[in-house]
């Protein structure tokens, strides 16, 4: 338990999204787990989309997005698509260029936290 892997999807040079891994530190904190450092925060906003969700959009802000159930699946603007399951955590950075399509892994209604800083 040396890190916390979270995606990234930021938007580069020429405005194409693309996917990228970020590893925070974890230090020990003794019997109740392994923590990383601070990291500062705006909102929390809890989210919900319908079965049907499938959007080609950029990211309204910089924000994490914890997957609470459900699974989604997320292709950036070259065309590669991956797919992330209930637990995971993505870092949503591409706020401008062409953006990224995000679609239900099942008809079923998606929960969300979304994390803006």
């Amino acid at each position: 338990m040396e890190a916390f892997k979270v995606t990234r999807v930021y938007a580069d040079e020429n405005g194409d999204s693309r996917f990228d891994e970020v590893y925070y530190p974890l230090h020990e904190g003794g019997p109740i787990g392994y923590f990383s450092e601070k990291i500062a925060v705006h909102e929390l906003i809890f989210r919900k989309v319908v079965p049907t969700y499938d959007d080609f959009h950029a990211a309204p802000q910089r924000q994490y997005v914890v997957l609470l159930d459900g699974g989604v699946e997320i292709e950036i603007s070259t065309g590669e698509k991956r797919r992330f399951a209930a637990g995971e955590v993505l870092l949503m950075e591409d706020t401008e260029g062409k953006g990224h399509r995000s679609r239900n892994l099942k008809e079923q209604v998606r929960s969300s936290l979304f994390i803006t800083f």
